[in-house]
């Protein structure tokens, strides 16, 4: 059993409460890293939301972007947030996940690049068969 310093205990004991000031709004640690969640996690929401709107906004309209984000389905918010907490637990698993990523960004890149080339055959075709 490895000992700790004098002042946080041992691993079977407390941590040694030295009398100081607890940084915060209250003097209650507990409550303090309670409201520091919640204010983080709703901020997170906030940002998220403000991004996902701003990446839409660009295609559609204000009102349509909201819509689009507010009704989004249980099931794709779901598995956001499951693949954001793969990624963010491990670096094994923000490896994963990166490579998802760049691997579906490439394959859709691809296959927009196959598309446009097709259109372009298409249209040289029809002006040599005028």
């Amino acid at each position: 059993m490895t000992q700790r310093s004098s002042d946080t205990g041992t691993d079977n004991q407390p941590a040694i409460d030295r009398g100081e000031d607890v940084p915060g709004p209250t003097y209650n640690p507990s409550a303090n890293l309670l409201m520091a969640d919640i204010v983080m996690r709703t901020g997170s929401y906030a940002l998220r939301t403000f991004v996902e709107r701003g990446l839409l906004k660009g295609r559609y309209d204000p009102k349509t972007a909201r819509d689009i984000v507010k009704n989004r389905p249980a099931s794709q918010k779901l598995a956001s947030f499951a693949i954001a907490k793969l990624a963010s637990k491990s670096l094994p698993g923000a490896a994963l996940v990166g490579t998802g990523l760049l691997a579906r960004s490439l394959y859709s890149r691809g296959k927009a690049i196959r598309k446009a080339r097709r259109a372009g055959d298409a249209k040289l075709l029809e002006q040599v068969e005028d």
